[in-house]
């Protein structure tokens, strides 16, 4: 397969099966332009025949389209004018938010768990993180790794950064890491990234002005970009999650809990705002991760002192790996709480570049998913007659969901990523099977967060 040899290799684990498949998703070069700045010039390469193209405007990317290089400069340049042009993206269509002095921000501490496995991509995440725009903030790196090999790289990469500190949480999980990090830190708003994504040097200024200007908000969380299309597995998780948990939204939108009539079901519906304040649409609570996931994400710090921070049972590194961001989400809006999604505070992430790799993603979304719904219920019993009353609803969306995509992976025949939206079928049968093992997850990851609390305590009454 024509793909660019890098650091970290090139795409393997593509079984036989799916290599005709494997062919026809080619890489994607990916390009950022502003809508203000003279258009580039785009032709394909041997290496690229398609282009991800995002349109920033005042450094807000305002949407995103696939462009086949192959068609030519002249249709390519009407293309990217096209877009610039869509009556959806014009500035009339969102609210600029008046920016604050530097005085007026509050202090934000960034917290970045990791167990200091991807060294390279953790370099990248730190380098990004020091250049941000932001005028009062510190960095929390958790340590999150049970035991410390004889030979640690981390103290090297942290070396000479006396504005990072570096966090031990030797009990397992996310949770548990970012759960130290919040301890830990002295910002009035904590950050949440991941060590496989490199942030905007505009993240923190983007996060620190939408709180700033909408008090009643208690999170934010924010746009997820890829850093590379090189690889089918790449290019397959964009096809089927649209990023991350569904198609990318490009405006700025407020959630709150949309009112019932039943009591037993006040908090199982979200109302979302646009930027003037006008009602778009109502979906159910349980839909929420569409607008978040851990690797953007922030919260204000007296919010998750409330809501009791994040669960040590689900998260990545535990048997529930998942569903850990939404639960935080869903509490906050459950209790009446307000919940901002903006797009300028964006990052980018590595999607995961071998296909077993991308499997054990989708697994993990999925026992999450249902782990989260376990989660949920063990917290607060109305959650019970809430999901009870949503799964027609829920089943019917999900299975609408299902034939889409099935549909739109076989409609395609061309080679070109810009016209095609092929992707492997065990995808979606991964997603399902997983769902079904999510409560079974739960129990098992509930037992060993108890069996490690209870270890680690004994071995401190010993010490």
């Amino acid at each position: 397969m024509n793909f660019r040899q890098n650091d970290a290799g090139d795409a393997t684990g593509v079984p036989k099966s799916l290599e005709a498949m494997a062919r026809q998703a080619g890489p994607a070069r990916i390009v950022i332009i502003d809508s203000e700045e003279p258009l580039p010039l785009l032709e394909a390469d041997e290496h690229y025949k398609n282009a991800w193209v995002v349109l920033l405007q005042a450094n807000i990317p305002r949407c995103m389209v696939m462009i086949d290089l192959t068609m030519g400069a002249t249709a390519i340049q009407s293309r990217l004018r096209e877009m610039i042009g869509r009556p959806d993206i014009s500035r009339s269509n969102f609210v600029e938010t008046t920016p604050f002095p530097n005085s007026a921000l509050p202090r934000i501490s960034v917290v970045v768990p990791t167990i200091v496995t991807r060294i390279e991509e953790l370099g990248h995440c730190i380098e990004a993180i020091r250049q941000l725009d932001y005028p009062d903030f510190e960095v929390l790196i958790v340590d999150n790794r049970r035991e410390l090999p004889k030979k640690d790289p981390l103290p090297m990469l942290v070396e000479s950064k006396p504005w990072l500190r570096v966090i031990r949480e030797p009990r397992p999980g996310i949770s548990a890491a970012r759960n130290a990090g919040v301890a830990e830190a002295t910002g009035e708003i904590i950050a949440f990234t991941d060590d496989d994504v490199r942030v905007d040097p505009q993240w923190l200024r983007a996060i620190g002005t939408r709180m700033t200007s909408f008090p009643r908000i208690e999170a934010v969380t924010g746009l997820i970009l890829p850093t590379e299309l090189e690889t089918p597995s790449q290019i397959w998780f964009e096809r089927y999650f649209g990023g991350f948990g569904s198609e990318r939204t490009f405006d700025p939108i407020t959630l709150e809990s949309a009112r019932s009539r039943q009591p037993l079901l006040r908090g199982s519906k979200i109302l979302v705002r646009n930027a003037a304040d006008e009602e778009v649409r109502q979906f159910s609570i349980y839909g929420v991760g569409a607008f978040g996931a851990g690797a953007n994400m922030a919260f204000r710090k007296s919010t998750l002192e409330r809501i009791g921070g994040f669960d040590p049972v689900l998260g990545v590194g535990t048997p529930a790996p998942g569903g850990e961001d939404v639960v935080a989400i869903i509490d906050i809006l459950w209790s009446g709480g307000q919940v901002g999604y903006e797009p300028s505070a964006y990052v980018h992430h590595r999607h995961r570049r071998e296909y077993g790799e991308l499997l054990k993603q989708i697994d993990g979304y999925g026992l999450g998913y249902t782990a989260m719904l376990i989660a949920l219920i063990r917290n607060d019993r109305r959650h019970i007659v809430s999901i009870l009353a949503q799964i027609p609803v829920a089943f019917k969306w999900k299975a609408k969901q299902g034939f889409a995509r099935l549909r739109a992976r076989n409609a395609g025949t061309s080679t070109t990523f810009a016209s095609t939206s092929l992707y492997p079928s065990t995808l979606f049968a991964h997603e399902v099977w997983a769902f079904t093992r999510g409560p079974l997850a739960y129990a098992r990851s509930r037992r060993k967060w108890m069996s490690i609390n209870s270890t680690d305590s004994k071995l401190d009454e010993k010490m």
